[in-house]
């Protein structure tokens, strides 16, 4: 019995539930999207009901492929999309509004007026983060400004606040009918701007200044503890849910990244580098974020440097769904191999924005280079390297922040199936790029976590173990083509900003 660990990846376009034995094989999985909603321009919701709908339909599916029950599952981890921000109502359960996704810009009226007393690094040496549209804070204003009631609401003690990792632990331990635990861990806490990267608590002259009530604030806790059971899902009741991790660092565990030095980069809806600094916190002058990379009960908390990059699979959905170029995501590689290069095409994906290392909202995606020869197989091309020369920019940042050039890239996400766009990853930052065996590393982290808290794993020293490699890409691109191309590049990025009229913005 209790052979198994099951990880819940609440991610942006889909919801899974994952099942994992002692070794970190998958056994079974489920998994269904949900709906992206975009009422208007730079406007991405979520049905946070419907979230919860799908969360518990996969739990059954990934259980009944594998024959299973909850008697055969030792925990629950939660892994989730981070800055995605859930509010409701406490009495009811009922969300007062959509999930407000990370990728959202309609805060950027509410980051000008913050930033105008302080500039956009107004609270950066205490939480780690710009003044950004990205993160959860300035999603909590925008509701309790914009719902009607919702502030009264607030006020009065009846609404809480989470990200979706919080939304589906109240849920599973509860909701509003039999007492639902509203807890965060430390990584998602640290992506909101409210988190003191000291203290883990939240600041509350940041929230004073925010408007946010601290009422609506979850608890913070660490990545790996037993913070209660399951009461709401049948399938898993009295389980407990002991491992709680952004998707992110819950990326970088799954990966075995456990020590100062080592780094991963997940190739997702966006893309995301994550440099773990040990239990130092380095504040980054090179436009990285400073971060929590995890913390394992009572034990001093790991720190990171991340370069977040909005727009990379999503670019890939766009020629898709958008542009209807392709009917299916694995045909890009094949559009893209058929040409040599690109053509002279560059796509700089700035849908959202610029994120790292330039936080730039006022850019706007650009598609430059475009003559007469170029065809669809340059512009999927383009479209892939566009997340390779991304990566390389945000490299560069953690090299100049750490002092400490890395040698190698750990790679996974559904990208890293794709062969052209790993070789050309190696190529353009002249550093080997490394997929391990098992590449579903952010329900795998999640998972982790939440083994170790129940002692289905014994230490990190048995996780690193089960790290295997699988495939490594070496560079073959000479220093000169290299150098061209990134200067093309950059010259690329230039013509993306100074997009937004200040009056639209």
């Amino acid at each position: 019995m209790n052979q198994y660990v099951i990880a819940i990846d609440q991610g942006t376009t889909s919801s899974r539930a994952i099942i994992f034995d002692h070794s970190g094989n998958i056994v079974s999985s489920g998994q269904k999207e949900h709906e992206q909603i975009f009422p208007q321009a730079g406007w991405v919701e979520h049905n946070p009901v419907e979230i919860w709908d799908n969360i518990r339909e996969v739990i059954g599916s990934a259980l009944s492929k594998a024959n299973l029950t909850r008697h055969d599952i030792a925990a629950v981890g939660i892994t989730n999309q981070r800055e995605t921000a859930v509010v409701w109502d406490k009495n009811t359960g009922a969300p007062v509004y959509n999930a407000i996704v990370w990728q959202d810009t309609r805060t950027q009226d509410i980051v000008d007026k913050l930033a105008a007393d302080g500039g956009v690094d107004r609270f950066k040496h205490k939480v780690g983060l710009p003044l950004a549209t990205y993160f959860s804070g300035t999603k909590i204003k925008w509701i309790l400004d914009n719902v009607d009631g919702a502030r009264a609401k607030a006020e009065a003690g009846d609404l809480l606040f989470g990200t979706t990792d919080s939304w589906v632990t109240w849920n599973l331990t509860g909701g509003s009918t039999d007492g639902g635990i509203h807890i965060t861990d430390v990584t998602n806490a640290s992506r909101t701007l409210f988190m003191d990267l000291e203290t883990l608590a939240w600041d509350e002259d940041i929230l004073e200044v925010f408007g946010v009530p601290g009422s609506m604030m979850p608890e913070i806790r660490s990545s790996s503890e037993v913070y209660g059971t399951v009461h709401t899902s049948q399938l898993l009741r009295g389980v407990p849910i002991s491992g709680i991790l952004g998707d992110q660092q819950a990326a970088t565990f799954g990966q075995a990244a456990f020590d100062q030095g080592e780094a991963k980069n997940t190739y997702g809806t966006g893309c995301f580098l994550i440099f773990n600094t040990g239990e130092e916190i380095v504040h980054s002058k090179n436009g990285l974020l400073t971060t929590l990379g995890y913390q394992l009960g009572d034990a001093a908390p790991h720190y990171a440097l991340e370069g977040s990059i909005a727009v990379t699979g999503s670019l890939i959905q766009w020629l898709r769904d958008n542009l209807g170029m392709i009917s299916s995501a694995p045909e890009v590689e094949t559009l893209a191999a058929a040409v040599k290069d690109n053509g002279g095409v560059y796509i700089v994906p700035a849908f959202s924005g610029l994120f790292a290392p330039y936080w730039r909202s006022d850019a706007r995606g650009a598609i430059v280079g475009l003559t007469r020869f170029v065809n669809k197989n340059h512009i999927a091309r383009a479209a892939l390297e566009a997340t390779a020369f991304q990566t390389r920019e945000v490299l560069d940042a953690v090299n100049a922040d750490s002092g400490v050039p890395l040698t190698e890239l750990k790679v996974d996400g559904g990208m890293v199936a794709n062969d052209a766009l790993m070789q050309f990853q190696a190529d353009i930052l002249g550093v080997a790029v490394v997929r391990p065996k098992v590449v579903e590393t952010t329900a795998l982290g999640a998972a982790y976590a939440a083994g170790l808290a129940v002692g289905f794993w014994k230490d990190l020293g048995e996780l690193t173990a089960n790290w295997g490699e699988d495939k490594r890409w070496t560079p073959k691109m000479d220093d000169a083509e290299r150098f061209r191309q990134l200067r093309l590049w950059k010259k690329a990025v230039t013509k993306s900003m100074d997009w937004v009229d200040e009056d639209v913005k």
